[in-house]
């Protein structure tokens, strides 16, 4: 549908009086914000409410996914200062990060002029959707008032014990001289480059959420209002887990190295064993390596997988014999061969692992490259010892088998009774472990948060006093050479030592991305000039009452914000330790992708087939098929995916929202799909939103009437005013629209009148969370006093919430054949009338008298003949 002509009629033939939102939506827009109407209140004695969405990255568009989005937030923000609280809504900006740097090599334009370009036009789109957003406490974490906070906090961390620096692996491009996040490394390459991805030791900084990870695990119990599959997730990352750290005797050892130590959780396995393996980096590797320059090139091959453990599973598991063998613990005439394996990281347990083929698929992918045995020892059941293994590892619950002593029991008691005579024989003790592991937090780049810290060469590690703070990052900077700009800065990094006054440097690392949105919801709340946040303002606020965002988000960015929220609990910052007391994650928008294949060379020369991906812009669909528009090559059409730029599968919300006004845009981000589900883009369905938001806009029109009777529409207002209310409490913003589609309908149906009139008013109130410039307008046209915005929820009468009739059934000898209608409290009398006069019943009885009439008031009536 094409809507032509704002200022006039809808679609021809159609009544001639129609909301203009493409009047209505700037002037209101602009009187919300001349009046100040969404700003917070700090010194309110109103009831605080702070409601959050999680800020977006300054791409420089927003997405339909966007806006889903925020409109959720927007709903629940407008509703809660309708019922009487004072409301925290604010934006900012995640401004920071790998893509403005990508865009300062590609484009030839600084990371900064392109991130603050971006967020002038991201902020003007917003606008344009009327959010009922705070915007005087707008922050953006690229600036200096806000990183520069940042560094204190870091500082203070760091006086407290909670930030260290140590050697630590690291994806390394040799061709981009920097390091790689493990999403950066794809199929063993730089993304960027192409290049064969290193792995290197380099410096680092790390934050030690680990001595948080107990009670990190023990918040989760009471996060109620969290999904519990994001509870869920954060549990396995946290990963707590009882095993066995043990170590085994080498039957011909090094000079030095007499045993090797490792750590299982699965102890009960241990004659399951058919190798050992160490990290290439592992002490023993280096010393062999010392005399074998076939294991120093292994090595180096191993240095060129990343360190993500994805990248790690699903690598080819490659071996290297020592020739070494250990002992297994239970038996001195058992030996196990032990391998220098690309599979084994250092970072992980003690370097060191005992393969058990039949029971970890990485293991017996291993194990069948090396014709290694391969012995199952856990069973469903004793008389299945033999079942043999095929290409799959078994990793089924079951009895253990084929394990000595320990053949009949239980996982979980076959554990127990290793690590106790691994104790009692002093050569092993049970742990508990944690997967969790410290936060690296250095990134070799420009566009991020400096760590403030000087590095001198009498001193050491110098922290810069709070007074220099902050240590702003300088602009004069080029991406001309590869690498992180501020290595060759000509005077950034050179400074004097605050400790000692001599020539000292500058650390040149800055901090991950993920530490400014770990505590951006505080400044929200609290924003002085002189410190990071004001711990009594801020404590007004927090936690976030509702939190709402991507499930992607549900693991390192919730679990990062609760580990720095209580680090500053414990260090004495704040008296809050959870961050979020609501959390919803909201489906995605999506639509189908589009693509053709294309070549391209990498910088290493090499050619590869890749898909080039097309906007819904770029594509024209024919009989035929569907086709580029500018070349005329045919076009894959790919499935229905999240709305991601990276795929370009995107819709603009402005066309959209310059053709139907904001309010349709935003009605059908709410109404067309459960809000936790994934909602398709639909060209109908944004159609059928705009018609909806006609039909109310006709239905508050003064002296409007339907055409027919409106029986008790008095009671269906009250019902609608708590169910809505309802519905909007439990983020059910899909169950609300549909509520407000039955009081239209019933309402187009109702004649003119003091309750149609007041059922009018009520219904511009109900909509006003969902269409706000259709409820400001329409209540201006009733000339009712001040803005909608202010205005209070409808008051709801107990007494109009109880049914005051009931559905009576009526058997005969105990079988259903009517069921009546009666009043709620009709006594056993009346009841019993009705149930003879039934015409269904004279049919049934025939003439017959009945024996016997039992009757359950408010139930039912049965009669025997």
């Amino acid at each position: 549908m094409t809507i032509e002509g704002q200022t006039t009629g809808g679609p021809q033939g159609s009544a001639p009086v129609r909301f203009n939102a493409l009047d209505a939506d700037p002037r209101w827009q602009v009187i919300w914000a001349e009046r100040g109407t969404f700003e917070a209140d700090d010194a309110s004695p109103k009831p605080k409410s702070y409601v959050l969405e999680m800020f977006p990255y300054p791409s420089g568009r927003i997405h339909m996914g966007h806006v889903r989005n925020y409109t959720m937030g927007d709903v629940l923000a407008r509703y809660r200062r309708m019922t009487g609280h004072e409301v925290l809504h604010p934006m900012g900006w995640d401004a920071f990060g790998m893509p403005a740097e990508n865009a300062a090599m590609e484009k030839g334009v600084h990371p900064g002029a392109w991130t603050r370009a971006n967020i002038a036009d991201m902020r003007t789109q917003l606008k344009r959707l009327g959010f009922a957003l705070d915007w005087s406490r707008e922050l953006a974490t690229c600036e200096p008032d806000y990183y520069g906070q940042e560094q204190a906090l870091f500082l203070d961390l760091f006086a407290h014990g909670l930030v260290y620096r140590k050697e630590s692996a690291v994806n390394w491009d040799p061709v981009d001289h920097t390091v790689l996040a493990n999403e950066q490394v794809i199929d063993g390459r730089g993304w960027r480059s192409g290049a064969l991805v290193e792995r290197r030791k380099l410096s680092q900084w790390f934050l030690r959420i680990t001595d948080f990870a107990d009670d990190l695990l023990a918040g989760l119990g009471d996060l109620d209002q969290w999904p519990a599959k994001v509870r869920t997730m954060q549990e396995n990352w946290i990963g707590k887990s009882r095993g066995l750290k043990f170590r085994f005797d080498i039957s011909d050892p090094l000079p030095g190295h007499e045993t090797l130590e490792v750590f299982t959780t699965r102890p009960d396995t241990i004659f399951g064993a058919s190798f050992a393996a160490i990290a290439a980096d592992h002490p023993i590797a280096q010393a062999l390596a010392a005399n074998d320059p076939a294991l120093v090139d292994f090595i180096a091959a191993c240095k060129r997988t990343g360190t993500a453990a994805a990248e790690v599973e699903t690598a080819e598991k490659l071996g290297f014999d020592t020739g070494l063998r250990v002992v297994h613990p239970f038996d001195p005439d058992w030996t196990l061969p032990l391998f220098v394996a690309n599979f084994v990281l250092m970072e992980y347990g003690t370097g060191a692992v005992f393969g058990v083929p039949a029971h970890d698929q990485r293991d017996l992918d291993f194990a069948r490259k090396y014709q290694l045995p391969v012995t199952r020892v856990v069973a469903a059941s004793a008389d299945l010892a033999d079942a043999p293994v095929g290409d799959e590892a078994d990793s089924a619950p079951g009895v253990l088998v084929q394990s000595r002593f320990l053949d009949g029991m239980t996982v979980e008691a076959g554990k127990a009774e290793v690590i106790a005579r691994a104790e009692a024989s002093c050569w092993g003790e049970g742990t508990t472990v944690w997967r969790l592991r410290d936060w690296g937090v250095s990134r070799q780049r420009y566009w991020g948060t400096p760590i403030p810290i000087v590095h001198c060469d009498a001193c050491g590690v110098v922290p810069v006093p709070t007074e220099q703070l902050p240590v702003v990052l300088p602009e004069d900077v080029t991406f001309d050479v590869p690498g992180n700009p501020l290595d060759r800065h000509p005077t950034w990094k050179h400074v004097d030592c605050p400790a000692c006054g001599a020539p000292a440097r500058r650390e040149t690392d800055t901090l991950d991305t993920f530490v400014d949105s770990s505590w951006y919801f505080i400044r929200f709340a609290s924003q002085p000039d002189d410190k990071p946040f004001d711990k009594a303002v801020a404590e007004q606020w927090l936690p976030v009452g509702q939190y709402i965002g991507g499930v992607e988000h549900a693991i390192l960015h919730l679990l990062y914000a609760r580990f720095w929220t209580r680090a500053l609990n414990r260090i004495g910052r704040l008296d809050v330790a959870e961050p979020f007391a609501g959390l919803f994650t909201q489906g995605m928008v999506t639509h189908e992708t589009y693509s053709r294949t294309v070549e391209e060379r990498t910088e290493t020369g090499e050619v590869l087939t890749v898909p080039k991906w097309l906007s819904p812009d770029d594509i024209e669909r024919r009989d035929e098929g569907v086709f580029e528009t500018a070349t005329g090559l045919a076009v894959t059409v790919g499935r229905v995916e999240k709305m991601s730029k990276s795929k370009k599968n995107t819709i603009d919300p402005g066309p959209i929202v310059d053709q139907y006004g904001a309010d349709a845009v935003r009605w059908f981000m709410l109404s067309d799909s459960p809000p936790e589900r994934d909602l398709p883009w639909s060209e109908a369905g944004i159609e059928g939103a705009w018609r909806l938001v006609q039909r109310v806009w006709r239905l508050t029109e003064p002296g409007a009437a339907g055409d027919g009777a409106a029986p008790k529409l008095e009671r269906l207002r009250h019902r609608t005013i708590q169910g809505i209310a309802d519905d909007i409490d439990a983020l059910q913003f899909n169950k609300a629209v549909a509520k407000l589609f039955s009081f239209v309908a019933a309402l187009e149906k109702a004649p003119a009148g003091p309750d149609r009139a007041r059922a009018a008013e009520t219904l511009i109130l109900l909509v006003a969370p969902m269409v706000p410039h259709l409820a400001e307008e329409a209540w201006a046209r009733l000339g009712r006093d001040g803005l909608v915005a202010d205005a209070a929820w409808p008051a709801v009468d107990p007494a109009m919430l109880v049914d005051d009739q009931v559905t009576i059934a009526v058997q005969v000898n105990g079988k259903l054949r009517d069921t009546l209608t009666a009043a709620k409290d009709a006594d056993k009398g009346a009841l019993e009338a009705m149930a003879m006069a039934s015409e269904k019943v004279i049919r049934v009885l025939d003439g017959a008298t009945p024996r016997k009439i039992v009757v359950v008031p408010g139930r039912l009536v049965n009669i025997v003949a």
